[in-house]
């Protein structure tokens, strides 16, 4: 997979040569690239931004700077990425589209700063290219640069080869729409605190029961979102038998909602 990453702090992407990135970078398996935005600004004090139209606070990352540099990353007429452009008023980033972006061969992220890019950037592009303007959260960060690097490790560790197991990847939080059980390791007993027994029983199918029973219980008590969006034809008898201790219950229409009607999201 391909990755270009365009910012005025590159500096701020050095973390990518850490870790399963830069080693799958070593590999072969990731090439990422970072580019300086202003490497394409034209004035002598390689100016990004201007005052935006309409007034108000804050300058707008300049639609010429940011066009020529996604022209010269992906020259048009030539082969096309996925552009991603981090941004609070985007969709959620989620596991489903770290899923969806891991399985394209190039993509391309668009750190924005200040008040943000001029919008017709993203229109422009995507006469040529898909384009995903994402957020991370509902929240507000100081620019797209750390947007970036929270994608780029959710979607990198899906590219086959860069994760050494694969299986650790199937029980995690989000995979199968729920909550990752929790885990333990040694020693067995730890400030009178004992491991759960079933944990060092040998018992592999038993394990297996506690670990899923666990990520049901999990997700009701911490992120009832996601089980009210989780299909009820997805689980066993056993399953809706411990959401229903955690007081959920699938209604006529499939989809989960709290025994209590005073249960919040």
């Amino acid at each position: 997979m391909r990755v270009d990453i365009v910012s005025i702090f590159p500096e701020y992407l050095a973390p990518l040569q850490l870790s399963l990135i830069g080693k799958a970078r070593g590999a072969g398996l990731l090439d990422i690239r970072v580019h300086d935005l202003r490497a394409f600004a034209t004035d002598r004090h390689r100016t990004v931004d201007d005052t935006p139209f309409g007034g108000g606070p804050g300058m707008v990352m300049s639609a010429q700077t940011w066009g020529s540099a996604l022209d010269a990353v992906a020259p048009p007429g030539g082969p096309q990425p996925r552009l991603v452009l981090p941004t609070p008023s985007g969709r959620p980033f989620t596991q489903s589209l770290a899923e969806e972006l891991a399985a394209e061969p190039w993509l391309v992220l668009a750190c924005g700063r200040y008040e943000g890019i001029d919008a017709r950037v993203p229109e422009e592009m995507a006469t040529r290219m898909p384009v995903d303007e994402v957020s991370i959260g509902d929240y507000v960060v100081n620019g797209g640069e750390v947007a970036a690097l929270v994608i780029v490790e959710a979607v990198a560790r899906l590219v086959p080869g860069v994760v050494g197991n694969a299986e650790s990847l199937v029980e995690e939080s989000h995979a199968g729409g729920l909550l990752e059980a929790p885990g333990y390791t040694k020693p067995a007993e730890w400030r009178g605190r004992r491991v759960p027994e079933v944990l060092l029983s040998g018992h592999h199918a038993a394990v297996d029961r506690w670990r899923r029973d666990e990520s049901l219980r999990r997700t009701a008590r911490r992120r009832p979102d996601l089980l009210r969006r989780l299909p009820a034809q997805s689980l066993d008898a056993h399953d809706l038998a411990v959401l229903a201790e955690e007081g959920w219950a699938p209604g006529s229409d499939g989809r989960f909602s709290p025994l209590d009607p005073g249960v919040a999201d």
